[in-house]
């Protein structure tokens, strides 16, 4: 199976199952002597981590990440970066049921279609499982970015309840299992998902990412964009079916002088009065908070009986077993902080690389 890669300069290869022995990544391009140590990437797995709240599939991962190569003496050595976490609560069995039928919405039936064989346990290597790897990179990519850009993300809508902006409250996003920023729209969201869990259905979510700090001038005009870059990182995260930048979607309703973000001079420096772009305008960072939203479908594995055919071409019904995420959205928010990163990351070296320096303000 090929494209297991993404970035250009600072580029991530996963690899590994859901219910294989392990799963891993190796980083390329991640410059040397920046200071490393497992405990700089754990408490970003701790956010993805399964079995943290009744929201969130119960499969028990301690997900411990391990350094195998490119750190020597607690820095980076300029060579790649091999990362490692063991598998140890699979429970394969769960999944006896769809090794010959087709889970409806989940990749089964395009991997049987692509490659004449599947791994059926958890989806294999279709699988959210992935993402902790992702996440891993991330924080790494954090580190080449440097403390001076902040990414953070939030669940901003469950199924069809959206939060009130007028709420919106960051310091809240910790604070309870749903990473949301509005605490009054935490106890509806409980009641919600709790109702849709019992009755054997799932949710789909909208997760905004933000990263603040990001300086001008990242990104490159026309096959190097980085909305562009960032809008094919963020749809290539599990069970993502919508990106938006900016205003998104929006931004077609809007008059142009609306969506135009106009500027001003303020002791000496530019100032934006409004951000409908995101942060980027043609393909290149302003210098304004990169905005971007992902929405994510509902699971795909419910207990809810739905049709669908089997490989043999017959037509069967199917209620999916073992434990799953009644809202995938809600671990997907460090996947989108993580993805956010080694964009940025990739894009602020790419820099580097062709005008000799970081932007400055």
């Amino acid at each position: 199976m090929s494209h297991n890669s993404f970035g250009h300069l600072f580029r991530v290869t996963t690899w590994g199952e859901s219910h294989g022995p392990a799963i891993g990544c190796v980083i390329d391009g991640c410059p040397p002597r920046l200071a490393l140590t497992e405990a700089d990437i754990q408490p970003y797995l701790d956010k993805r981590r399964p079995g943290q709240s009744k929201f969130t599939t119960q499969r028990q991962e301690a997900d411990r990440v391990r350094i195998l190569s490119g750190v020597f003496e607690g820095r980076t050595t300029g060579t790649p970066i091999s990362l490692l976490i063991e598998n140890t609560d699979q429970r394969s069995k769960d999944y006896a049921a769809i090794a010959s039928a087709y889970r409806p919405g989940h990749a089964d039936y395009t991997y049987d279609m692509k490659y004449g064989i599947r791994d059926y346990r958890g989806g294999g290597r279709s699988s959210a499982r992935e993402t902790a790897m992702r996440v891993a990179a991330g924080a790494i990519a954090r580190l080449v970015l440097g403390r001076s850009v902040s990414i953070r993300a939030a669940l901003v809508q469950l199924g069809a309840l959206a939060i009130d902006r007028a709420r919106f409250d960051w310091a809240q996003v910790d604070q309870n299992p749903f990473f949301c920023p509005d605490a009054a729209a935490v106890p509806v969201w409980d009641a919600h998902l709790s109702e849709i869990r019992k009755q054997g259905s799932s949710l789909g979510a909208v997760v905004e990412v933000v990263a603040e700090g990001v300086p001008p001038g990242l990104g490159a005009p026309i096959y190097a964009k980085l909305d562009a870059d960032l809008a094919g990182a963020l749809m290539g995260i599990n069970a993502v079916k919508g990106v938006e930048i900016g205003a998104g979607f929006a931004a077609a309703s809007l008059r142009g002088e609306e969506n135009a973000d106009r500027m001003r001079m303020e002791n000496g420096k530019t100032v934006f009065l409004s951000n409908q772009a995101g942060g980027i305008l043609g393909g290149i960072a302003t210098g304004q908070p990169v905005v971007a939203r992902i929405a994510i479908k509902p699971t795909s594995s419910i207990l809810t009986p739905v049709e669908t055919i089997d490989a043999a071409g017959h037509d069967v019904s199917l209620s999916t077993r073992g434990r799953h995420d009644p809202c995938v959205g809600i671990r997907a928010v460090p996947v989108a902080e993580a993805m956010m990163a080694c964009v940025l990351a990739d894009h602020l070296l790419r820099h580097r690389a062709q005008l000799g320096s970081a932007p400055e303000y």
